[in-house]
């Protein structure tokens, strides 16, 4: 089901791209559209394009702390009972931690909130959805932050040719820069989106010839997204055909091997790097002041972290060598995802390997001495961890327990506990397990909340606010 070239590239010789967004193709009528989702049954990829019912109520807070959390949550319901996905907002601090201080909804239900993400000043949220083309609903989703304790549903969108956002990385001047994973209908090849500063799309790349026969001639299904502003580089990897995991999949899941080297002002591919056998890059970021701008990549089949170096050069003369840097063991083998987030000095890398419920700690400071700081055979209180970020303060991680689960449309189907876990980072970079925040428990009148991802604000120095 691969598009065609001869479809494509009059599309993207226009230069930009083009943002559209659409209501539900079903009006919603009090009385009549409610019952409908108990009717209309579960069908094949595409789902009953019904609006969101109304949501249940819930008790806010007034209080203003210092370190905020922000999950960007589904209900834990089917996909056809129709809770609207929504945003929770909640108290970080030490004294009032876990204390829900706002939920947002948003016109979806459904679409399996996946990535969050912050503009660098802090105000505006965009999320993405990663089952929205299901019900043909919109794929990215962005919130007002101006007042952090009481964000707004601003608008949403979707691209043409893509669909499926992953990972999230701001611009210095506004706006984003996306992985969408799959392509307009969840087949190969995705897009690297882009949107101006009032977060309209204005490009996929790629856009020119070479770049587009690139990604049509391989596997190009990118998750993962990095940039290195200062050296001008992209690196995003290529995880699996979206399309692929739900059923009827005639081939399996289809995982790549992948990753894509980019310049970042002409947005061209300058290299296509390669880690045999990998199963499914998922993730994919640079080092915090590698003198070498070198980046680290998980190989979900594997089990393994790779380094990649931009710089250098391979037996092609292209930029951009991959070598094995840390096996996470044998526990750590296909375990469906590999989720990574590093301290700001560099120093710490923590990966999630959800379906072995366990995250691993490494000290990567020394590139020829990587040390592992966890205990792969330790049992730890997490079921399913996936997302995870070190906190702006870098005292703490952050992890939610939740990954995909398609129901009986899909192959992947992950357990999870569906609870954020605020886990202690100890000098020695090791982790103590501490607080956690049972969305199970707290949205039980939503069915449940499935958090995917979080965005941490932290407002201790107001002259100085962080947010990641």
């Amino acid at each position: 089901m691969r598009s065609s070239l001869a479809h494509l590239i009059p599309v993207a010789s226009l230069g930009h791209a083009i943002s559209i967004s659409l209501p539900p193709l079903i009006p919603k009528i009090p009385g009549v559209t409610e019952p409908l989702y108990d009717i209309v049954p579960l069908l094949p990829i595409l789902q009953a394009p019904l609006p969101p019912l109304d949501s249940p109520p819930f008790t806010a807070s007034d209080i203003k702390p210092k370190k905020i959390g922000y999950f960007w949550t589904g209900a834990g319901n089917k996909r056809n009972k129709g809770i609207s996905d929504f945003l929770a907002t909640y108290s970080l601090d030490d004294d009032t931690f876990g204390t829900l201080l706002w939920v947002t909804d948003v016109p979806s239900s459904g679409n399996d909130p996946h990535h969050l993400g912050t503009t660098l000043d802090g105000k505006t949220l965009i999320g993405g959805g990663l089952l929205s083309l299901l019900k043909l609903q919109d794929t990215a989703f962005y919130f007002d932050t101006s007042n952090p304790y009481r964000p707004t549903f601003k608008k949403s969108n979707r691209a043409l040719l893509s669909s499926i956002v992953d990972e999230i990385r701001a611009k210095p001047d506004g706006g984003f820069l996306i992985t969408y994973m799959g392509s307009a209908v969840g087949t190969s090849p995705g897009r690297l989106v882009e949107t101006d500063a009032d977060f309209n799309i204005i490009h996929e790349w790629p856009e020119d010839v070479e770049g587009t026969l690139n990604i049509l001639g391989e596997q190009f299904n990118p998750h993962g997204l990095s940039v290195d502003f200062e050296r001008e580089l992209i690196l995003t990897s290529d995880f699996v055909e979206p399309l692929s995991i739900l059923k009827p999949s005639v081939t399996g899941i289809k995982k790549a091997n992948t990753l894509r080297l980019w310049d970042l002002k002409t947005k061209k591919i300058l290299n296509t790097i390669t880690i045999p056998d990998g199963g499914g890059i998922q993730d994919v970021k640079f080092i915090p002041g590698n003198k070498e701008g070198a980046a680290v990549a998980t190989a979900v089949h594997l089990g393994q972290v790779w380094i990649i170096y931009p710089e250098r050069k391979d037996q092609h003369g292209k930029p951009g060598v991959a070598e094995l840097l840390y096996d996470l063991g044998p526990k750590a083998r296909d375990t469906t995802a590999i989720y990574s987030d590093l301290t700001q000095d560099g120093r710490f890398l923590y990966l999630t390997l959800t379906t072995a419920n366990h995250i691993a700690a490494l000290d990567i400071s020394d590139l020829n001495n990587v040390k592992r700081l966890d205990d792969p055979d330790e049992v730890q209180p997490t079921v399913g961890p996936h997302y995870l970020k070190v906190t702006p303060d870098q005292k703490h991680l952050l992890v939610t327990d939740y990954f995909v689960q398609t129901g009986e449309i899909g192959l992947i189907n992950t357990p999870a506990d569906f609870k954020a876990l605020y886990i202690d980072i100890l000098d020695d970079g090791s982790l103590s397990f501490n607080r956690t925040i049972d969305f199970s428990q707290e949205f039980a009148n939503r069915g449940g909340g499935k958090p995917h991802s979080s965005v941490v604000f932290d407002l201790t120095d107001p002259e100085n606010p962080l947010y990641y």
